[in-house]
């Protein structure tokens, strides 16, 4: 079973070029299916042991996943992911997956996206500075979230960028999820915050090294990203959705807001399909009526 999980997940990063975490994912959540089966069935010790899985089984797996508070969200993850692995097995030996694939994920609404306001997308950039002691890594930290706010990059996108790509130009080639090639215009703000990061940053610059570099000159981890955002947002009094990933999504929303094209958007932020950037549009809606229940004289009337 561990060496057709290993090839399903080699396949799946090597035909749909999967992101390392996006594997890391998957085999997290295969792993903890096959563990349970395994201890439910009492054993599966081959890939042709997933035939003999039946609706009950399944029924009983998404019961215990419930009752371990998984969200529906994560759980409709989870099943599909079991869905594609048995149905590398299947494919591989023959056997009859029909429970497997019988099994109806849980319905779940599909949460909005929850960007900041741009007063306070202005704030985060102000603050996020403050939140360490030393200047060249406030300066970092800045650039970092100028380029998630100001570009619409991902964090992993931002930390992957190197030595290779200072100074920014005016246009960045970022490689995304499914390894998606898209062209981002960079924004003289950008440009500015990541130059004055280079000019004051102690350690050596070299095109093969991660442009932001952690405190004793390694890789900036992801985490301390995080960490910053929660310390600004506890400074501003924002919200616990105040998070990096929230300045993409107020990127998204703030182009949207002023009139840029939904298609436009859909290239910038590197998404597959147009439906996953009209999510916006109804975030743009939400706030419009918000303001007009707030001001409008017959809005309540």
């Amino acid at each position: 079973m561990a060496d057709a999980l290993a090839r399903y997940l080699a396949r799946k990063q090597g035909l749909a070029g999967a992101s390392a975490n996006t594997i890391a994912a998957y085999a997290t959540d295969l792993r903890g299916f096959l563990g349970f089966m395994a201890q439910h069935l009492g054993g599966l010790d081959s890939p042709r042991a997933l035939g003999t899985i039946t609706q009950s089984d399944m029924r009983a797996w998404m019961a215990d996943a419930r009752g371990r508070e998984l969200s529906a969200r994560a759980l409709a993850r989870k099943l599909s992911a079991v869905r594609g692995f048995a149905r590398f097995v299947a494919d591989e030996t023959g056997i009859d997956i029909s429970a497997i694939l019988a099994t109806r994920a849980p319905k779940h609404a599909r949460g909005l996206p929850r960007p900041l306001s741009a007063s306070d997308a202005r704030d985060v950039l102000d603050t996020v500075a403050l939140q360490t002691t030393a200047d060249w890594a406030g300066l970092r930290d800045m650039a970092v979230v100028t380029l998630l706010y100001g570009c619409g990059l991902r964090v992993s996108e931002a930390l992957s960028l190197t030595g290779r790509d200072a100074p920014l130009p005016d246009v960045l080639r970022m490689t995304g999820k499914g390894g998606r090639e898209r062209l981002v215009p960079v924004l003289p703000v950008a440009r500015r915050a990541v130059d004055d990061y280079l000019r004051a940053c102690p350690h050596p610059m070299a095109p093969d090294l991660p442009l932001f570099r952690a405190m004793r000159g390694g890789p900036l981890d992801r985490r301390h990203i995080a960490r910053v955002m929660e310390a600004t947002r506890m400074q501003l009094g924002l919200p616990a959705s105040a998070t990096p990933h929230a300045l993409r999504h107020s990127f998204a929303t703030h182009l949207l807001a002023k009139g840029g094209d939904l298609r436009a958007i859909q290239e910038l932020l590197g998404h597959a399909s147009l439906r996953s950037t009209q999510v916006y549009t109804a975030v743009d809606t939400t706030r419009l009526m918000d303001v007009y229940d707030a001001a409008h004289p017959r809005a309540r009337g």
